[in-house]
Order: C-alpha cells, then structure tokens, then sequence
C-alpha cells in the first residue's frame, strides 16, 4: 500500500458559518460517521498561506522575528503571508512576501513541501518555498505596519535553526517544516530534484 495522502469527503447533512472574520471564518458541518451517526465538527475556514525558506550562498537561512499575540511570544519565522485573491498563484505570493518582508530577490524557486498545518482544525494549507541565488531586491522597501513595524532580520546557518528546532527553542511551524525539509532534501535526492516552483497544488488550485 501506498503511503499516500488521499481525497475523500464524508456526507456533510448541514453547514453553518457563526463567525466571520477579516479573513478567516469559523465553519461548523453536521457530519455523518462511519457508523451512521452525525456529529458536529466546528473548524477555522482559511485562504491558506505561502512561506519561503530562503536560503543564501553560505548556507544561512533568511529568518524575521515578530510578535504572534496568540501565543503571546516573539517567534522567529521564515516570510510567509496569506493567498489573499481566491486562485491566486502561490509562487508570485511568496515572491511578493520575500520581497515586502525582506526587501530580498532570488533568482532559483523550488516547491520545498506542502503541509496542513493544523487539520483537526482549521483548512490551512501552505506551499513552503526554497529560494536561493538571493540578491537585493530593486526599488523601495515596502512600508510596513502592525506587527511588522517590530520585526527584525537576521540571516541565521541552517545547522543552527536545526539545532534550535531539536532543543525546543524554535517553534513557528513553517521554519521547523522548512528547515527540516531542507535538512532531509540535502541528504537524500538533493535539491535540485525538488519539486519546480509551478507544481500542482491540489489543496489551493491556482492559475499558472
């Protein structure tokens, strides 16, 4: 048998939406079981995200440090952000995000992975980038505001964030998929046998 993520949809009898928020809703389905019975399972409605592992000629890892209220903490991340417009190509997302987040360009993209990043709950897929030949981006940095009026940059060895995701010490989900991620790839195909950057994303269809 194949290990193998596969489609499958169970008989939904009813939908709600109690909440609807700026860009996320909270969903709740009438579902109907295995067994007959009907449950009722409540979970977040998501456009779904990119993020970018960017990763530079000697081996450090693009990373930015922002406040998440939720969690009440400052994480260090990769650049990510949400697929606003419905279809939307996730590669000129992710493109947009380095470049707004990091004022930084690459010139070689690979699809790294895809992931759910929380599926008992919430719709959320990401496309995780990896971005290499980086260089600086041309024009002027993008404005930022909220959060990210407070986050800082830093270009951190990938051995290092490794070691940060061991001890516990690093906790956003897409640095600790990208990294790795990254980490596997390098030590089996190699990276040039990654994905290209227009795969297809089942999970977020999009124009080419």
């Amino acid at each position: 048998m194949a290990i193998k993520d596969t489609p499958e949809e169970w008989t939904v009898t009813a939908t709600t939406t109690p909440f609807t928020g700026n860009k996320t809703s909270v969903r709740t389905d009438q579902v109907v079981m295995p067994d007959g019975s009907t449950v009722s399972r409540d979970y977040q409605v998501h456009p779904g995200s990119v993020a970018v592992l960017a990763l530079d000629d000697a081996g450090r890892v693009l990373v930015l440090r922002q406040y998440r209220h939720p969690v009440r903490q400052k994480l260090w991340e990769i650049p990510a952000g949400l697929l606003d417009v419905p279809g939307e190509n996730p590669l000129h997302a992710a493109q947009r995000e380095l470049y707004e987040e990091a004022h930084v360009k690459a010139g070689d993209w690979r699809v790294l992975t895809d992931v759910y990043t929380t599926p008992g709950g919430c719709d959320e897929a990401v496309r995780i980038f990896l971005a290499r030949e980086l260089s600086e981006a041309e024009g002027e940095r993008f404005e930022v505001s909220e959060e990210e009026a407070d986050m800082e940059l830093a270009r951190v060895p990938q051995e290092e964030l490794v070691r940060g995701v061991l001890a516990g010490e690093l906790h956003n989900n897409c640095l600790v998929v990208g990294v790795l991620a990254l980490t596997a790839a390098q030590g089996g195909p190699g990276l040039d046998a990654l994905r290209p950057a227009d795969a297809p994303w089942p999970a977020r269809p999009f124009e080419a």
